[in-house]
């Protein structure tokens, strides 16, 4: 699996989906060592959560280009995000 990830790492929608998925893997790790992460109430929280949840699944991990989850050849050339 290859992937050109100096590319993502410039690329708006990956770095949101990143900030989302760690955002949510600290409040999972928090709530396992039983610190209490809610932010306002449980709904705020669980509202919260899924707009965190929808912002990963529009912009993790795939290019749409190709089959599977690695970069196309053209992909891995690139110095940044084409337009």
């Amino acid at each position: 699996m290859k992937i050109n990830w100096k590319v993502r790492f410039q690329h708006r929608p990956f770095i949101i989906a990143l900030f989302a998925l760690v955002m949510l893997l600290v409040q999972q790790v928090a709530s396992f060592f039983g610190v209490d992460t809610t932010l306002y109430n449980d709904q705020v929280t669980d509202l919260f959560n899924t707009v965190l949840a929808i912002l990963i699944l529009l912009g993790i991990v795939s290019d749409p280009t190709t089959n599977g989850i690695s970069d196309s050849q053209q992909a891995l050339r690139y110095d940044k995000p084409k337009e």
